[in-house]
């Protein structure tokens, strides 16, 4: 039978074969895809940003870092000195724990 006729004379198992033929065909292009290797702590994708040494180029590669919040941290820095921790900077206007959490993994001090 051609498949239109099983179309016709029997939806259910015109669908079903043709929802098996599409399964097949599609499987080994399924197997094919790389998979996604997830980064982990021990294996960043991106390098550490320390926050003692960032210009605010730098700081700006961070996820809800513009330029102003960059030139604040920079500031900041140049007035009261080395951060001594990373949640210092919820001291900086803009800058709150949800923001942190953000990069929080990408800093170093």
């Amino acid at each position: 039978m051609r498949m239109f006729q099983l179309f016709t004379k029997s939806p259910r198992l015109g669908r079903a074969l043709l929802l098996g033929t599409l399964l097949a065909t599609a499987a080994p292009w399924a197997q094919a895809a790389p998979e996604a290797t997830p980064t982990t702590a021990d294996s960043p994708a991106i390098a550490p940003i320390n926050l003692n040494t960032a210009s605010a180029e730098q700081l700006q590669q961070l996820r809800g870092i513009g330029p102003a919040t960059a030139a604040r941290i920079v500031d900041w820095r140049e007035q009261e000195g080395p951060f001594t921790s990373v949640d210092q900077l919820m001291a900086i206007r803009g800058i709150g724990e949800k923001t942190l959490a953000r990069f929080r993994d990408r800093l170093t001090l």
